[in-house]
C-alpha cells in the first residue's frame, strides 16, 4: 500500500488548522477554505465538472463575504458545508490515485 503524497498530508494539516476558525468565525474562514480547495483542485488531474461547478458556487458566496456584502449566516454555513464535502471528495480522490 502506497503512502499518501506529501500534498495530502499538507491538506489534512491545513484543514485541521482551519477547523477552529470554521467553528468560531465561519465567514472569516471562507477565503482560507477557498484557497485550500483551489490548491487541491489544481493538483487534481482533470477534476470532474460537477466538482468545479460546486467550487464556483461556493467561491461566489465567498467572494460576496470578502467584498463585505451582507450574507445570510445560513448561506455561510451551507458554503462551509460545501467546502467540507469538496475537501472530503478531493482527499478521497487523491487517496485513490496514490
Amino acid at each position: 500500500m502506497e503512502e499518501p503524497g506529501p500534498e495530502r498530508h499538507e491538506w489534512e494539516s491545513e484543514w485541521r488548522e482551519l477547523e477552529p476558525l470554521v467553528v468560531d468565525a465561519p465567514g472569516e474562514a471562507l477565503p482560507e477554505l477557498a484557497r485550500l480547495l483551489e490548491r487541491m483542485l489544481e493538483d487534481q488531474e482533470d477534476p470532474e465538472p460537477e466538482v468545479l461547478a460546486a467550487f464556483r458556487a461556493a467561491r461566489e458566496i465567498t467572494g460576496r463575504v470578502e467584498q463585505g456584502e451582507d450574507v445570510d449566516p445560513a448561506e455561510v454555513g451551507q458554503t462551509v458545508g460545501l467546502y467540507r464535502e469538496l475537501y472530503q471528495h478531493l482527499l478521497q480522490r487523491a487517496g485513490d490515485a496514490g
